[in-house]
């Protein structure tokens, strides 16, 4: 196996998927020549011509737009979005198209696309470009979304969403796509979308999260066990539309204590809907209030008060203590 960063397992994905799959198109702002902003595309363009690799002008309306014909008409393609952001521009081809398709036509027109963005904050940058607005596709049915958390789930995530039948949003955290690095294999390799992972085992208490705030829940797992001897539970959901509660409500059922972590905004953001859940189907297995760590109910900050903003070790370390001091 390669040690690769998240940049470069995508890049993998999608140079394998267009390598077996002629019907599977890249197109978007600056994903050919410069090989995308994060150099996410570099070098498919080299490998799979302009056909194939797509520059198209600063319009994100057009881009989904057009990504969506192509998809109605026998074409995989994978829309690249340059930041999160810049997505609204082309939400109304997302919510009254692309989401649509499969109903409005009653199955005799699929829309088999990907939209991919860079999301979330954490990298110093500007206005519009560290939004974390999951919850806005996950509310929209038709869609589903996919948020990975590590190089490997995200080169394995991807091939499943060009593969899947209906659209997915697929939300890249651009703080960790160089990070760290991680085993990928050379060979194929897939993961079911819809599906929550385990990432550490415990009996104590249940962290759940996703994306980029894995790595400060799992670093306050380990500080948890190194200084207080609490074994916690770390589930990673990976996808947020369709949302797989199985694992952390099956897990809520052993540790009786439960903090959320995300980093979008508190109100009405995924995490409430986790709450939901468990209340739902493990509410007398409680011992504790439900904790959730977020970012605040603010525009996302510029870069002088980012780090403030995003949630920290150090903030769900302090939510774990108090959840385990009830």
């Amino acid at each position: 196996m390669a040690r690769m960063t998240m940049v470069q397992a995508l890049n993998l994905a999608l140079t394998q998927e267009m390598e077996n799959n002629e019907a599977v198109i890249v197109l978007g702002e600056d994903v050919g020549v410069d090989g995308g902003v994060f150099r996410v595309t570099n070098g498919l363009i080299e490998k799979y011509g302009t056909d194939r690799c797509v520059d198209t002008p600063l319009a994100e309306g057009g881009i989904i737009g057009m990504a969506l014909g192509m998809a109605i008409y026998g074409l995989r393609p994978v829309a690249e979005i340059q930041f999160s952001g810049f997505i609204y521009q082309g939400f109304h081809q997302i919510e009254q198209h692309v989401a649509r398709m499969r109903w409005r036509s009653r199955g005799r027109f699929t829309a088999p696309m990907v939209i991919r963005a860079p999301y979330a904050a954490g990298v110093r940058a500007l206005e519009h470009h560290s939004e974390s607005r999951e919850v806005y596709f996950a509310h929209t049915p038709g869609l589903k979304v996919v948020i990975p958390s590590s190089p490997r789930n995200a080169r394995a995530l991807l091939v499943a969403a060009m593969r899947d039948p209906d659209p997915v949003i697929f939300f890249e955290p651009k703080s960790i796509y160089r990070a760290f690095r991680e085993d990928v294999p050379e060979e194929e390799e897939t993961m079911e979308i819809g599906k929550s992972v385990r990432v550490r085992e415990g009996d104590d208490l249940t962290l759940v999260s996703y994306g980029a705030m894995m790595r400060p829940a799992l670093e306050a797992a380990e500080t948890l066990a190194e200084e207080d001897g609490i074994d916690a539970e770390l589930i990673d959901l990976l996808t947020i539309s369709p949302l797989d509660d199985s694992l952390f409500t099956k897990s809520v059922e052993k540790t009786g204590r439960v903090v959320v972590v995300h980093e979008a905004h508190r109100s009405f953001g995924p995490g409430a809907e986790i709450v939901s859940r468990i209340i739902e189907k493990s509410f007398w297995y409680l011992e504790a209030p439900v904790k959730r760590v977020t970012g605040f109910d603010v525009i996302t900050p510029l870069f002088a008060r980012e780090q403030v903003y995003l949630p920290d070790y150090h903030r769900v370390l302090r939510a774990a203590r108090e959840t385990l001091s009830v």
